[in-house]
């Protein structure tokens, strides 16, 4: 027979799991329920204020969803934490900023809010990361190489933003650039754990027919850019992978719809089903 003592091991262990077991099955349901108070807050007047003098693209969405956004923004601002870095304060007006931009792509559909994110690191102006690259014709040599950068997202749970270019790009809705939009669609092509240009999409044939397209306009681009063609839409940038590709699309999709659906009518229908929304139809 067992001791008294492997006895109460036993049960402790049973009742161990059968807790954790428990709080695996509830936890979403807290979570949803949590998140549905956030929403249902009244969206603070100091926010709104904020959002009047720094996002004027608010004022092209129709009314459900400038609600909506702003629904949005409670629950991100409370689940993912803004921390500046190089000396920086953070304060409301960036945090609501960078917020208002970050959720635009979630209006659609609903895919949580960037279940991967751990906390966003805010510089004040372009920050500097070291990089190894290849030395040319030298497979075996890597070089270290200095970057200043605006925006850069991590696999790893972090986004990295320079509140100046985060301001610019909130500031200017239709110039096409927009630095929290950019690496936010990162985010979303890295829940899957990596980027490669195709974010989760639900189905194979959804699949085909994003990589067809998307293959067709990134070759594209580049061989424009091989002739010597600078001067097109879609920024030169795209042309580094096809991970860039997406995300420099995203960022015209969301601010010059008009000109990305006329130039390239299949690609802009692509990020239309993918975000679930219709710029075009926005005022």
């Amino acid at each position: 027979m067992p001791s008294s003592t492997s006895a109460l091991t036993l049960l402790l262990t049973l009742a161990a799991a059968l807790g954790l077991m428990v709080w695996l099955m509830a936890a979403p349901w807290l979570q949803r329920r949590r998140r549905a108070r956030l929403r249902a807050q009244a969206f603070p007047q100091a926010w709104r204020r904020i959002l009047r003098r720094r996002f004027p693209l608010l004022q092209r969405l129709p009314a459900d969803l400038q609600l909506r956004l702003k629904q949005e923004m409670q629950v991100f601002l409370a689940e993912k934490p803004i921390i500046g870095c190089g000396g920086l304060t953070v304060t409301d007006e960036m945090r609501v900023t960078i917020a208002a931009q970050a959720c635009l792509p979630l209006l659609g559909a609903h895919r949580g809010y960037y279940p991967q994110l751990k906390q966003i690191l805010l510089y004040p102006g372009a920050f500097v990361v070291d990089r190894l690259h290849q030395a040319p014709g030298l497979a075996e040599v890597q070089m270290e190489q200095r970057r200043a950068l605006a925006g850069e997202s991590w696999v790893q749970g972090q986004v990295l933003l320079s509140w100046q270019d985060v301001l610019a790009g909130a500031m200017d809705p239709s110039d096409g650039r927009n630095v929290v939009i950019h690496e936010f669609a990162h985010q979303l092509d890295q829940a899957k754990g990596y980027a490669n240009g195709a974010p989760l999409l639900g189905s194979t044939a959804a699949y085909r027919r994003w990589s067809r397209v998307m293959q067709n306009e990134f070759d594209a681009l580049r061989q424009r850019l091989a002739w010597g063609e600078q001067d097109g839409l879609i920024d030169a940038y795209g042309a580094t992978d096809p991970a860039e590709f997406f995300a420099v699309t995203s960022e015209l999709f969301f601010e010059r719809p008009g000109e990305l659906a006329q130039a390239h009518p299949a690609l802009y229908g692509q990020l239309s089903s993918f975000y679930k929304l219709n710029p075009l139809s926005w005022h």
